[in-house]
């Protein structure tokens, strides 16, 4: 896992929405997701190396990206990416908050997050 991973883990947690991780959610395909919120039909993907050509910004990876992404979509879930200044300035984790529609969670849960 990615220090940018680790840090939106953290705001997860801290928030305490539940979550899994490295989810396989396409049949007969290995791509798996970052971060997956089965309830919600939501998975978030956590792009690295946006600025310093990393993998995801390579033909062949944007190329992949692609290809998972779309097929995310065609099974019937929802894909949000976010760069590292989404998950630094916590723009990533406000979003998800609004898509669920709980601002309040850790107020309605109890502050409990982690892995489901």
């Amino acid at each position: 896992m990615s220090k940018l991973e680790e840090l939106f883990e953290r705001q997860l947690v801290d928030e305490g929405i539940l979550f899994e991780r490295e989810a396989t959610l396409i049949p007969k395909r290995r791509f798996r997701f970052d971060f997956v919120f089965p309830k919600f039909q939501l998975v978030v993907e956590v792009e690295g190396g946006t600025w310093s050509g990393g993998r995801h910004t390579s033909g062949v990876g944007f190329q992949n990206d692609c290809i998972k992404y779309n097929l995310a979509l065609e099974n019937g879930w929802r894909v949000l990416r976010f760069t590292s200044n989404l998950v630094k300035d916590r723009s990533g984790i406000e979003q998800v908050k609004r898509i669920m529609g709980q601002d309040h969670l850790k107020a309605n849960s109890g502050g409990v997050g982690g892995v489901l």
